[in-house]
């Protein structure tokens, strides 16, 4: 029975599942989006977001505890670098997974994990101001009428 047991194994043993989770969270970082099959892609979610919150805090033990799941240094720099900036403010959620239908060879259900804060297309970080639907029609009227200008100056002469 299986029970409680929610970790999916992805038919791997345990070395080669922990260096292919690496991998892939060192590419996502690195490239910050990837495509991948929709197992993989949430095992990969789960692996991930855990090291991006250590990251928000830049201290050695978190750099040495992150270290020891990602494995490359320079992946490490970049991650508490640049992405525990962009995502401070976050209070999780640092991973979307978007489904991209299913792939040619074996029918596996596709998806792409790209991290949330770099893509502008679903994220604009406010530099597009809010469009609000407002009514219009052909019988606009401006709200303050100006007065007709009197030339003071002609009416003292005469």
């Amino acid at each position: 029975m299986r029970h409680g047991k929610k970790f999916n194994h992805l038919s791997r043993k345990t070395a080669h599942r922990k260096a292919m989770l690496s991998n892939m969270a060192c590419s996502i970082i690195e490239h910050k989006r990837i495509n991948t099959t929709l197992a993989k892609a949430k095992a990969v979610r789960q692996y991930i977001e855990p090291l991006i919150t250590k990251s928000k805090e830049d201290t050695t033990h978190n750099r040495r505890i992150v270290f020891k799941y990602l494995k490359r240094k320079e992946v490490v720099t970049e991650l508490f670098r640049d992405v525990a900036v962009k995502v401070a403010n976050r209070p999780g959620g640092y991973i979307r997974i978007i489904k991209l239908g299913n792939r040619k060879g074996d029918n596996a259900e596709m998806a792409m994990v790209e991290l949330v804060d770099y893509n502008e297309v679903y994220n604009p970080n406010g530099k597009k101001k809010k469009k609000t639907r407002r009514r219009g029609g052909k019988n606009k009227t401006t709200a303050v009428s100006t007065p007709p200008v009197v030339d003071t100056k002609s009416n003292e002469e005469e």
